[in-house]
C-alpha cells in the first residue's frame, strides 16, 4: 500500500494526507467535500473559486 505524505491544501492551507491533486495542486478531502456541498450563491463559494484560480495560474498549463 502506498504511504501518503501530508501536503498543504490550496483552499485551507492545512497539511493533510487525504485529498485530490489537480494539476499538481492539492485539495484536502474536507475542502473538496465542502466545495461540492456549498451552494453557488453562498459567499463561501466565491472564496473557493478564488483559491482554485491558483490552479489556472500555473505557467505553461
Amino acid at each position: 500500500m502506498e504511504q501518503q505524505t501530508a501536503q498543504p491544501c490550496i483552499i485551507c492551507g492545512h497539511m493533510k494526507e487525504e485529498g485530490i491533486v489537480i494539476v499538481s495542486h492539492f485539495i484536502c478531502e474536507d475542502c473538496e467535500s465542502e466545495i461540492v456541498h456549498t451552494d453557488a450563491e453562498d459567499a463561501k463559494y466565491r472564496f473557493f473559486i478564488g483559491q482554485m484560480r491558483q490552479i489556472g495560474l500555473q505557467k505553461n498549463a
